[in-house]
């Protein structure tokens, strides 16, 4: 082996590493755009059978139906989204400018609460208000001026969330409209002899995603019914919008369920402040707690294993291991597409390496 040969190989390699490095770079200043890519691209999974129903059996012309489908997926987006006003309405009164004071007593007296009752069973009341009052002189000595750069970013995230929406509601439409316009854009990298392949990759997975899209969204409609008769039993006003708002975070694997039942029970107990706490809110928070513990018993043992199976054709246990190492490397948003990525991968290994033993054993499934 030369130095001339030499050279050339390190040459080579260094130019593949800083192509490689170049590449990652500029995918993460493209990220938004990449984001709103994946998210257009679920919007016409979920909306295209929307627009075959329209054109088959309706008989409506291609762009009037994407155009009735988009209306229709926006309508449910923005009615969804008005559920919310007054749930941001009451809640708001103790994040208000106006009502800091309200929020440091309604803190105090909570915790106060808390302190009483189980402070009855130990018989040191005394010692442990004595302790609550020094609770309060600290909660006096806060700083609440996060309040007002907390609503400055609110009001950025919500123009930069405009901007999102109208990208992905742009890109989505010409998705719907031209279900073939990303399987062409993929196709420009592909050499025309694993064209064929390429293609039968992404029918399948477009069947595949389609039904694990549909199978979490009756999913989250499952743990709706029972977050929202739980909150109705008990008596929570805007039960609706905080059972479908803690729904809605199961879609975060494992830890959005957590987040989920903690943002339930402390909007219940903060609903009925001012009642005793031994006997009004302990009580209510305790029926939720139990609503929140049925809703995943069902979830983790049926909802999850039937989507999993039917859907994405993989196991439980694979989808778990998956979900963990996506969520180590990526955090959460590794977790919510660690799912459809993997599935995606499955399908392609088949499709251009299935004469390999391994490949073969891993995606006989499928």
């Amino acid at each position: 082996m030369t130095s001339k040969t030499i050279a050339n190989g390190v040459l080579r390699a260094v130019t593949i590493i800083a192509a490689v490095v170049l590449l990652c770079y500029f995918l993460y200043k493209i990220q938004s755009v990449i984001a709103y890519l994946a998210i257009a691209v679920v919007i016409a999974l979920l909306g295209r059978p929307i627009v075959l129903f329209l054109r088959r059996k309706l008989k409506f012309p291609n762009t009037l139906a994407v155009v009735t489908t988009m209306v229709f997926m926006l309508g449910i987006f923005l009615g969804i989204l008005a559920l919310f006003i007054p749930l941001i309405t009451e809640q708001s009164k103790n994040l208000s400018l106006l009502d800091i004071e309200a929020l440091k007593a309604d803190i105090n007296t909570l915790y106060v609460q808390i302190l009483e009752y189980f402070g009855a069973t130990s018989g040191n009341v005394e010692d442990l208000i004595e302790e609550s009052q020094l609770e309060e002189s600290m909660l006096k000595d806060l700083n609440f001026g996060f309040i007002p750069n907390f609503l400055n970013s609110f009001v950025n995230t919500l123009s930069n969330f405009s901007i999102g929406l109208f990208s992905v509601l742009f890109i989505s439409f010409f998705f719907l409209k031209d279900s073939k316009l990303f399987q062409n854009g993929l196709l420009t990298f592909v050499p025309d002899n694993k064209e064929s392949n390429l293609v039968k990759s992404i029918d399948k997975i477009n069947g595949l995603l389609s039904r694990y899209f549909a199978g979490i969204l009756l999913q989250l409609f499952i743990l709706f019914v029972i977050y929202t008769i739980s909150l109705l039993i008990v008596g929570v006003e805007n039960a609706i919008v905080i059972a479908f708002l803690c729904a809605l975070f199961n879609i975060i694997p494992y830890v959005g369920p957590i987040i989920g039942g903690a943002i339930m029970i402390t909007l219940t107990m903060t609903s009925y402040l001012g009642a005793d706490f031994s006997t009004v809110i302990l009580p209510k928070a305790f029926y939720v707690l139990i609503g929140l513990v049925i809703g995943q018993l069902i979830d983790n043992f049926f909802s999850q294993p039937f989507i999993f199976s039917t859907s994405v054709k993989s196991h439980p246990l694979e989808i778990f291991l998956v979900i963990i190492i996506a969520g180590l490397l990526f955090g959460v948003v590794g977790m919510v597409v660690a799912v459809p990525g993997y599935t995606a991968i499955k399908v392609i290994l088949k499709e251009f390496m299935d004469e390999n033993s391994f490949v073969k054993k891993f995606t006989k499934n499928l």
